[in-house]
């Protein structure tokens, strides 16, 4: 199969943890063919690269292109094409949903599912002319828009922030909406890019699930859809009071809710990278029938040696490790230290490594900051011997030792954090060692009662749980081969491979290739044999039906056991 990868910001051209998983998929799967496209360059991506090193079976990569600010010559036919789909695009994204317009006793003109239907015709009327014209860059960002953006919010039945848009959030929402409908503009659907794909992946949602969205209309191209953080809750999470006006969160939270539903919609399949994820994406409109969870992998082989009982193991040691950032953290770092002074006062010789990784000049600020709470915290240790090491890393934990530090702990302490997916808590099962976690994300349905999870933000119930296991030996034991089993079973990266491989060959089964004009074998091309002919059925008899023998066309031929 080709399958055409969208991604955004990352592989093949960044480290982090999208690239890796990408970097993972695509090294797995070489019996397939990909083409990357890749959307958010910076300046080094332009100029071509730097890449990671890319295997055999990506054919080409291709970049969005740098976006121009000059405004393009359109026709009078097409700004008015344009202003009708923009127009109708506005309405569906600023009508409230079962509004009547302040008429007693009248019935809502436009249920959620036909403001769902105005919001793809007008989406797609959009990539049509996009498609025509090479592109509507300019016309996304003219008077047309704006006006359109303001006949919309002031409408009767619009949403009630919307009312209250001044001109400065006209601006500011319909600079958004470009942005956003920046994919309409790439030259990526026609019959020599996506469109001949037999696949689209998109690894995020977002714009990269909406360039498969357009590839899908326009190519007929199934699509496959990967969110291992939910795009739309995302944004609800990074939009708060501090960031706009109220009518630009109204907004462009309404854009962003009718896209997700119609990627949501117009998907063959959804990945989610636990449970957690799958509940959003069925609160913003997903079918649960079309959503598999596919957890996300580690490369196991990496803890190994971790996972085997080491003479350097010290027992009186906790160990946590992980990003360093403010935005994510919510605390984690302070709830820690404030839990090992009580651990302390049990298990005096107990000490605490920090394997942090600062995230800019915040991370670096606030790990400083939990360095002076560890000073105020212990004051009586001596100069050198302080219980608390900080431990400063860079980069990715493959590169960082971290699977030294787990094996050389008795306990691994993750107490608190971002609701995302715990790689930092599988890498610590995959070691072998006992975890206490905060029971925060898919926490507790990674570590599956192989480890003890407390509430978030509970300092208390972190130093009684890290105590306990400091106290049993035995205890540790068993629940760090249980989790290192556990782990092996469920989150290497072998595992997650060969569930997107056969998500691939499932979508391909219902979606036949279209690749017609090539001379290549195409194995899915018609659905498989389902029944071969056996010895009863011969080929003289053509009129019964497969599989029923040929004496039952013969009433005077009695059944085989009367003849008996």
């Amino acid at each position: 199969m080709r399958i055409g990868l969208l991604t955004e910001g990352g592989y093949p051209y960044v480290s982090g943890d999208a690239a890796l998983w990408c970097e993972r998929l695509v090294r797995g799967l070489e019996q397939h063919e990909f083409d990357v496209y890749a959307l958010g360059p910076g300046p080094h991506q332009e100029a071509g690269g730097p890449r990671v090193p890319l295997p055999s079976q990506v054919r080409r990569v291709r970049t969005a292109p740098p976006w121009t600010t000059e405004e393009p010559a359109y026709g009078r036919r097409a700004r008015r094409r344009f202003a009708e789909c923009y127009e109708e695009l506005a309405g569906a994204v600023c009508t409230r949903a079962g509004a009547t317009g302040g008429v007693p006793g009248a019935k809502a003109p436009e249920e959620p599912g036909g403001l769902a239907d105005r919001f793809g015709s007008a989406l797609y009327g959009l990539a049509e002319l996009a498609r025509e014209q090479g592109g509507l860059v300019g016309a996304l960002r003219s008077d047309i828009a704006v006006r359109a953006l303001e006949r919309a919010c002031r409408a009767p039945r619009a949403l009630c922030a919307a009312h209250e848009a001044r001109v400065s959030d006209l601006l500011t929402i319909a600079a958004h909406l470009e942005r956003a409908l920046r994919p309409l503009s790439l030259d990526w659907y026609d019959d020599d890019a996506l469109g001949a794909a037999d696949l689209c992946h998109a690894t995020t949602g977002g714009p990269p699930a909406l360039c498969g969205l357009l590839a899908r209309h326009l190519c007929g191209v199934p699509l496959l859809v990967t969110e291992y953080a939910v795009h739309l809750r995302t944004h609800y999470l990074t939009s708060g009071p501090h960031t706009a006006a109220p009518a630009v969160r109204a907004v462009l939270a309404a854009f962003h809710g009718r896209l997700t539903a119609e990627v949501y919609r117009a998907a063959e399949l959804l990945t989610a990278g636990d449970a957690h994820a799958r509940r959003w994406q069925e609160r913003c409109g997903a079918d649960r029938a079309r959503i598999r969870v596919v957890y996300p992998g580690t490369a196991a082989e990496r803890f190994a040696e971790a996972g085997e009982p080491t003479l350097r193991t010290d027992p009186d040691t906790l160990v946590w490790a992980g990003p360093v950032d403010p935005g994510k953290d919510l605390g984690t770092l302070e709830t820690l230290l404030y839990a090992f002074a009580e651990v302390r006062r049990e298990e005096p010789k107990t000490r605490l490594r920090v394997l942090g990784t600062p995230d800019g000049t915040e991370g670096a600020a606030y790990l400083g900051h939990c360095r002076t709470l560890a000073a105020r915290l212990f004051p009586d240790a001596a100069e050198g011997d302080h219980p608390v090491s900080f431990e400063e890393t860079a980069g990715s934990s493959e590169e960082t030792g971290v699977s030294d530090a787990y094996a050389a702990g008795a306990v691994v302490v993750l107490s608190g954090g971002a609701e995302g997916f715990p790689a930092g808590l599988v890498e610590a099962m995959l070691s072998g060692r006992a975890t206490v976690s905060a029971d925060v994300g898919a926490v507790a349905e990674v570590i599956g009662g192989t480890g003890l999870v407390v509430p978030p933000h509970d300092p208390g119930a972190l130093a009684e749980a890290c105590v306990a296991l400091l106290r049993d030996p035995g205890r540790r034991a068993r629940l760090g081969a249980a989790a290192r089993a556990r782990a092996l079973e469920l989150f290497t990266a072998e595992r997650n491979t060969m569930a997107f491989h056969g998500i691939y060959l499932e979508i391909a089964s219902r979606c036949p290739v279209r690749r017609s004009a090539r001379d290549e074998p195409r194995p899915f091309a018609a659905p498989a044999e389902s029944l071969v002919p056996g010895h009863l059925t011969g080929p003289e008899d053509r009129s019964m039906p497969r599989g029923v023998p040929a004496w039952a066309a013969d009433s005077t031929q009695p059944p085989v056991e009367e003849a008996r």
